[in-house]
C-alpha cells in the first residue's frame, strides 16, 4: 500500500509518524530513572529542598569550592547522625520524670504492732529454761567469776532434774562459750590469772558433724557473746516444741492497759496476736482488711493512744537486755519485721509519734526492675501476705537454709515438708547456718539481686516527741487508777508503765510517681529540631532524600540487568531448535503422481517500535501470490 502512494504522500506520512514519537518520548512515564548516577545526583541537588545541596551543582565549574561545599556537607551529615545517635541513646536508657503530687483525702490509719520486749517464760518450755540458766550460770561463773542470781525455785529443784538435764547439757557442752586470743580458740581454767581484755575475745565454736571443719563466732563485747551464744540454745527449745501454740500465752489485759481510737475504745476485734522469739508477746491493731481505721483529722485526739506495761515479770535476764515496748507502723496485709522498722518505748514517758503517709508508684517494664505482685520473682513467698522485698529476702535465705542444711531457721515461716532446725536432730546446723548467713550477707546466693522492689508501695514518715507521764503531781491518782481498773501492783511505778500516741501530722499524704522523660513523640520532636537546625529543612526534605535511595538502588539494579544481557550476547549463539534445512527438499525429484510444488513469496514489513503502535485503521495480510 505505501508502495503505491504519491511520494509526496509518503513524506508527509513518515513526518506524522516522526512527529507523534517524538511526542511519545516528551511525555512523562509512570516509572521514570535515570541514565547514570550523574545524571540522578545533579537533579536531586538541583531541585531538593535540602540547603547546601545546590551549591555542589552551581558552583561545579569551579572545583575549589565544589570540594568545599563537599566537605562542608558531608561534615554537617555526620554531626547530624552523631546528634542522632546522642538522641537514641538517651531514648533507649529510658529516663524517668519524677511527679510529686499532694492528694487530701480521708486516710486509712496503718497497722501497729507493739511487743512487750519480755520474751516470756512459756510454761511449755519453763524446765528447759530453767536448765539452760544453770548452765549460763556456771559458764560466767567460770569465765568471768560472775555468780549470777537465779530464782530459788530454780536451785530447789536441781536435784530432781539432773537426768532430764543431761540431754540439753551434753549439747550446750557441743558448743561452749570460750574466750578467743587473737585467732586461736582456747578454753581458760577456772584459776585462770587475769589477762589484759584488749587481748582477748570471747565466742563459741560450731563444727560439721565430722567435726573437720568448724566455724569461729567470736565478738569483742561479752555482752554480745553471751546474748547470741544463749540465743542460740534458746532457738533450739523452742523448735523441739511440736506445736507452736503452746506459746501461745496471751495476756492483752496484763500487757495493754488502755487503747483508745478517735475517743472510741477498742476491743479484741481490733487486734490479733502472735509471739515473736525475742520480743516475746506481739500485738498488731488495725489489721483486720473488713473494718479498718480511717482518720478523718489529723492530730493527737483522732489517732491511737496505747498505755502499756513495761515491767519485766518472769522475763529471761539472759536474752533481754532492755526494758520497754517495741512499736512498728507498717501497712495492711504486710509482715512486722520489728527488726527492721521498729523503735523502742522508754518507760515512763509519754511518746508521741506523728505519721506521714507516702506513697511511690514506679513504672515497671523497661523503666525499672520493679514487680507488680512478685509472681515474676524466681523465689516462693513463705509468708501469708503481699510482696515485699523484705518477704522476698526472707524466703529466699529460708528456702537456701532448707536446701544447705536439711531443716529451717525457726525465725522465719516453715516451708512445706520441712522442719525447724533442732540440734537434736540436726547435729551440725548451727555450723551450716552461720556459713550459710555470712554468705547471704556477702550476697553469694543472689537474694539481693532475685528479690526487686515493688512498683507500689507505701511507707509511713514517723516523728517522735517525748514527755514524762505520769507527771510527778499526777502520778498518785493516775497509779491508783489503774490499780483500781486492772489490778495494777508493781514495785517500780517510774519503770512500770508508759503510753504510746500515733496520729497523722497533716491531712494530705505524698505520691511519688513516674513517667516517662523521653518518649516517641519527644524523640521525634527532638530529631526534627536538630535536622531543621543542621540543614534548615522539613519532612519533606527526608522523603526527598528516601527517594534518592530509592532511585540509587532502582538505577544499580537495571544497569547491572543490562550488564547480564551484555554478557549474554557476546557468548556465540547456537542453532535454532526449530530450524530445518530446505535444501534437501528442493534437490529432491518429484515423484510419479505427486502433487506440484508452489513457492511462497511474501513481502515483509518492518514492525514499528512499541512507542509508536497506535491504531491507523484495519491492518492488512502479506500479499501472497502463486506459481
Amino acid at each position: 500500500k505505501i508502495a503505491k502512494m504519491p511520494e509526496g504522500e509518503k513524506m508527509r506520512q513518515g513526518k506524522r509518524e516522526e512527529e507523534q514519537q517524538q511526542k511519545e518520548e516528551e511525555r512523562e512515564g509512570l516509572i521514570e530513572f535515570y541514565g547514570s548516577y550523574q545524571e540522578l545526583f545533579q537533579f536531586f541537588c538541583s531541585n531538593t529542598t535540602i540547603h547546601g545541596a545546590i551549591r555542589l551543582v552551581c558552583s561545579k565549574k569551579n572545583k575549589m569550592k565544589t570540594a568545599f561545599w563537599s566537605v562542608l556537607f558531608f561534615l554537617t551529615f555526620g554531626l547530624m547522625y552523631w546528634q542522632f545517635g546522642i538522641l537514641y541513646r538517651e531514648y533507649f536508657s529510658y529516663p524517668v520524670n519524677l511527679n510529686l503530687n499532694l492528694n487530701s483525702d480521708r486516710l486509712t490509719f496503718p497497722a501497729v504492732t507493739l511487743c512487750t520486749l519480755n520474751p516470756y517464760r512459756y510454761s511449755a518450755i519453763r524446765k528447759k529454761l530453767d536448765e539452760l540458766d544453770q548452765i549460763t550460770h556456771q559458764t560466767l561463773l567460770d569465765l568471768y567469776n560472775y555468780n549470777m542470781s537465779l530464782a530459788q525455785s530454780d536451785w530447789s529443784t536441781l536435784s530432781t532434774r539432773k537426768r532430764s538435764s543431761r540431754s540439753l547439757l551434753h549439747h550446750v557442752q557441743r558448743h561452749p562459750l570460750r574466750r578467743q586470743k587473737r585467732d586461736n580458740l582456747v578454753n581458760l581454767p577456772e584459776n585462770s590469772p587475769s589477762v589484759d581484755k584488749n587481748d582477748w575475745k570471747i565466742g563459741f565454736v560450731l563444727c560439721s558433724e565430722d567435726n573437720k571443719d568448724c566455724f569461729h563466732q567470736a565478738y569483742s563485747s561479752g555482752v554480745d557473746a553471751v546474748r547470741e551464744w544463749y540465743s542460740f540454745h534458746y532457738i533450739n527449745i523452742l523448735a523441739q516444741m511440736p506445736d507452736a501454740k503452746a506459746l501461745d500465752e496471751s495476756d492483752f489485759e496484763n500487757f495493754i492497759y488502755a487503747c483508745r481510737f478517735n475517743e472510741a475504745t477498742c476491743d479484741k476485734a481490733n487486734y490479733t496476736h502472735f509471739h515473736h522469739p525475742l520480743y516475746g508477746n506481739c500485738y498488731t491493731f488495725n489489721d483486720n482488711s473488713s473494718s479498718l481505721w480511717t482518720s478523718s483529722l489529723p492530730g493527737i485526739n483522732n489517732g491511737l493512744s496505747l498505755v502499756v506495761r513495761t515491767e519485766q515479770n518472769d522475763f529471761i535476764p539472759l536474752l533481754s537486755t532492755v526494758t520497754g515496748a517495741r512499736v512498728m507502723v507498717h501497712d495492711q496485709n504486710e509482715p512486722a519485721f520489728m527488726d527492721d522498722g521498729g523503735f523502742n518505748v522508754r518507760p515512763g514517758i509519754e511518746t508521741s509519734i506523728s505519721m506521714r503517709k507516702e506513697m511511690t508508684v514506679r513504672l515497671g517494664g523497661s523503666y525499672s526492675d520493679c514487680t507488680e505482685d512478685g509472681s515474676d520473682v524466681p523465689v516462693q513467698n513463705l509468708y501469708s501476705s503481699r510482696y515485699t522485698e523484705q518477704v522476698c529476702i526472707r524466703s529466699c535465705f529460708q528456702l537456701n537454709m532448707v536446701e544447705r542444711c536439711s531443716c529451717a531457721y525457726y525465725f522465719y515461716p516453715l516451708p512445706a515438708g520441712a522442719e525447724y532446725c533442732d540440734y537434736t536432730k540436726h547435729v551440725a546446723w548451727g555450723y551450716c547456718y552461720y556459713k550459710l548467713l555470712a554468705e547471704f550477707k556477702a550476697d553469694v546466693l543472689g537474694c539481693f539481686h532475685k528479690c526487686r522492689k515493688p512498683c507500689k508501695m507505701t511507707e509511713y514518715q514517723l516523728s517522735a516527741a517525748y514527755s514524762r507521764w505520769p507527771s510527778a503531781v499526777s502520778e498518785d491518782w493516775v497509779f491508783y487508777m489503774l490499780s483500781q481498773q486492772n489490778k495494777y501492783n508493781i514495785t517500780s511505778k517510774r519503770n512500770g508503765v508508759a503510753k504510746v500516741n500515733l496520729f497523722f501530722e497533716e491531712w494530705n499524704y505524698k505520691t511519688n510517681g513516674e513517667s516517662p522523660a523521653f518518649t516517641v513523640v519527644t524523640l521525634l520532636s527532638q530529631l526534627g529540631n536538630q535536622w531543621s537546625l543542621w540543614f534548615g529543612s522539613s519532612v519533606l526534605s527526608v522523603m526527598e532524600l528516601a527517594e534518592l535511595i530509592l532511585d540509587f538502588i532502582a538505577i544499580t539494579f537495571i544497569l547491572t540487568l543490562r550488564w547480564f544481557r551484555s554478557r549474554q550476547q557476546l557468548s556465540p549463539p547456537g542453532p535454532p531448535p526449530n530450524s530445518h534445512d530446505n535444501t534437501a527438499f528442493q534437490d529432491e525429484t518429484p515423484a510419479l503422481g505427486a502433487p506440484h510444488r508452489f513457492t511462497v513469496e511474501a513481502v515483509v514489513t518492518m514492525l514499528p517500535s512499541y512507542n509508536s503502535l497506535e491504531p491507523r485503521g484495519p491492518s492488512r495480510d502479506g500479499e501472497v501470490g502463486h506459481e
